[in-house]
């Protein structure tokens, strides 16, 4: 077992990690930081719903703190007071699990040999969680109740309650799920983009660029799941190549093109009385 901050080299040796994580690793740990205050975000709006016109200032909060807790978060972690990390390169997915690899000679004893071959990116996650969770106790719950009055007592704090359930589901799923979520974070937000893109606009029956304009909430909407398309689409090509990824950010708003020119051909209404005509 190597101590926090090292690993083995391949002579087995623990080594200090002295590298910084690449650009890669950066988005992987911007995505582990988006998913907190995306749900903090999806969890104010789904509450305060139409019944309150201050959820922007929640919002606002909510980023705040979010923004707060991955500064204090660089500046804990090694070497201290900078927001330079120094890490260890992830070389495979089995880096993440090392205690899935304890031996055991003679099948008899097992020997305890795991430490984190990834550092930080396992464990500075759970810390930025944590710190999240104590900005969001000392500062949401005053807000709410000095702003949302427009709520009733048993519904002002629900998005505070939603938030003590998806941070312990988080960090599960951080603690289990780290070293695929690395791999797969790209592909991830390009299906849950596409999903609730389109899922968003059915439901606010969107059907042509003019309803887009109607309100300014639903323009919003629009480019930040496009601003996430952008990301996922970053982070699946690096950026190694300028010249051959930079173009495929073109491809952002083709979704959303693609679902206003179409709309009109799959209303559920229309799809029915051609249907009835029919027979």
């Amino acid at each position: 077992v190597c101590p926090r901050g090292q690993r083995t080299d391949d002579n087995k040796i623990c080594r200090e990690c002295m590298g910084s994580p690449d650009r890669y690793d950066w988005l992987y740990l911007g995505f582990m930081a988006m998913l907190p205050l995306v749900l903090h975000w999806f969890f104010i709006e789904w509450y305060s719903g139409k019944k309150s016109s201050r959820a922007l200032l929640q919002h606002v909060t909510a980023l705040f703190e979010c923004s707060v807790a991955a500064i204090v978060t660089l500046l804990v972690s090694d070497p201290v007071g900078s927001v330079h990390i120094r890490s260890c390169k992830v070389k495979k997915l089995s880096d993440w699990y090392t205690m899935l690899y304890n031996p055991s000679p003679d099948y008899i004893t097992t020997v305890h040999c795991t430490h984190e071959a990834v550092y930080p990116l396992y464990t500075i996650v759970f810390i930025y969680y944590a710190f999240c969770l104590v900005l969001m106790m000392l500062l949401r719950p005053l807000l709410v109740k000095k702003i949302a009055c427009g709520l009733g007592k048993s519904d002002r704090f629900k998005s505070i309650y939603a938030a003590l359930y998806f941070f312990p589901i988080l960090t599960v799923l951080q603690a289990v799920g780290g070293g695929l979520l690395y791999y797969a974070f790209p592909y991830i937000i390009l299906v849950l983009s596409l999903v609730t893109l389109a899922v968003y606009m059915s439901a606010s029956e969107v059907e042509s660029f003019k309803d887009l304009l109607v309100r300014k909430k639903r323009l919003v909407v629009l480019f930040s799941h496009w601003l996430l398309h952008a990301y996922g689409i970053i982070s699946i090509s690096k950026l190694d190549k300028l010249e051959q990824d930079l173009p495929l950010l073109a491809l952002v708003p083709a979704p959303a093109l693609f679902y206003l020119l179409t709309a009109k051909y799959t209303e559920p209404s229309r799809i029915l009385s051609e249907g009835g005509n029919g027979h």
